[in-house]
């Protein structure tokens, strides 16, 4: 075939055109308007941490999102944690990626389980929460509803301690006060404290005694088959056991006198393959610091015994627990705020407002019965006058029904 037969096979027909363009109406550009409308706007998250002082929530914030959000946070020694009050401090931050701006918002909870008494220590957080409601009740019901702000806690990362034996009391108390409010993600916090087979025993532990108590923690929801296969893989990671493998040439380190080769020393060691447990809850470690692995600065923490990197999957879940709150199910954690959380305080609300108006003296009836007005003189002399012309208009119906009667 020559090169003007190829060419000439190449071109279009302009009347297949055409029809093509008849045919085409458009909408399938919605996707594109939105995400442009979107990206525009910007977008917004609001993230609870809670747990005990100590426990890293800080440094794991910074991890998450690679930014210093507590430049002027004042430490307090023990005395002072142990007579502080729970408070509620926000850190707001705009954060942009690749064109994507984001406003993150951070909620502390400083000096939550610090007290000896901590007797109802999650209230100021739950008032806290029910105040973001309300206030977003207000506006949604307000006139002017083109700017609301929406400051509503879409997630709770509650941090567990690794030194305890599973949920203490107050940790139970905690998340049932919380769990019908905000979307909770557990976590083991510290994970490098504990050795691959204390972390799977801890993991059991908190799973059986969440189900023990009926705490509702957020559900990864169910991933639809027309789904890309990139997200598929995503969320197979998240919802499958977890297998730790071989750790780094850099995690090598020499064993002392007495230690036990059988047992790990932290969490990067190595580990049978054949030893796997479920992710949730997402075992964490958090680093604001660099050091050099293999050649590679990496975020992470210097040991006498090797390095545990925090971005690593053989060290501990903090991938995982990256990708799914920002890269996978920030969206969703948003979707089940708005939908779940936010309608039952709404229902509630309205419900509350129609028991109070229905139990005021003032409206007995839910349509109000207007009084009848009183009448005058003048219209009781029209009345009685048509009720004498009635009367006497059944008397001669009387007297003509007689008359024919006897005919």
């Amino acid at each position: 075939m020559s090169t003007a037969m190829r060419y000439k096979s190449k071109l279009v027909n302009p009347e297949e055109k055409q029809d093509h363009e008849k045919q085409y109406v458009g909408f399938a550009t919605l996707p594109n308007q939105v995400h442009r409308k979107s990206v525009k706007k910007g977008f917004d998250f609001t993230l609870m941490v809670a747990g005990e002082s100590g426990l890293g929530k800080s440094t794991l914030v910074n991890s998450l999102f690679l930014t210093d959000l507590y430049k002027d946070r004042k430490l307090l020694n023990a005395e002072e944690r142990i007579n502080q009050t729970v408070e509620i401090i926000k850190h707001t931050v705009d954060i942009e990626e690749k064109g994507v701006k984001l406003k993150l918002t951070i909620v502390d909870t400083p000096g939550f389980g610090d007290a000896v008494n901590n007797t109802e220590c999650w209230k100021p957080i739950t008032d806290y929460i029910d105040q973001q409601f309300e206030q977003y009740f207000r506006d949604e019901s307000g006139l002017n509803r083109k700017n609301i702000q929406d400051n509503r806690v879409h997630c709770c990362l509650y941090f567990i301690s690794p030194f305890g034996h599973g949920l203490r009391p107050v940790d139970v108390e905690f998340m049932k006060a919380l769990h019908e409010k905000v979307n909770i993600v557990p976590l083991i916090a510290k994970a490098d404290c504990l050795i691959p087979s204390e972390i799977r025993k801890l993991k059991e532990r908190i799973r059986e005694e969440i189900d023990k108590f009926g705490i509702k923690v957020y559900q990864f929801p169910e991933c639809d088959s027309d789904e890309d296969e990139e997200f598929k893989q995503q969320d197979r990671e998240l919802k499958a056991v977890s297998v730790f493998p071989p750790p780094a040439p850099a995690c090598v380190f020499k064993v002392k006198a007495g230690y036990s080769s059988s047992e790990p020393l932290f969490v990067g060691d190595a580990i049978s393959k054949e030893e796997r447990f479920e992710s949730a809850p997402f075992a964490v470690i958090g680093s604001n610091t660099v050091v050099e692995a293999k050649g590679q600065r990496v975020r992470g923490r210097l040991y006498p015994w090797g390095i545990v990197e925090v971005e690593n999957q053989a060290h501990c879940d903090f991938v995982k627990l990256r990708n799914m709150l920002i890269r996978t199910h920030m969206h969703d954690l948003k979707d089940v705020t708005c939908d779940v959380h936010y309608e039952n305080y709404r229902a509630q609300c309205i419900q509350q407002m129609t028991s109070k108006l229905t139990q005021d003296n003032r409206i007995e009836s839910p349509i109000p019965i207007l009084p009848l007005p009183t009448p005058d003189t003048e219209t009781e002399k029209l009345i009685k006058m048509k009720d004498e012309e009635l009367r006497r208009m059944q008397e001669m119906l009387q007297k003509m029904q007689q008359q024919m009667q006897d005919q």
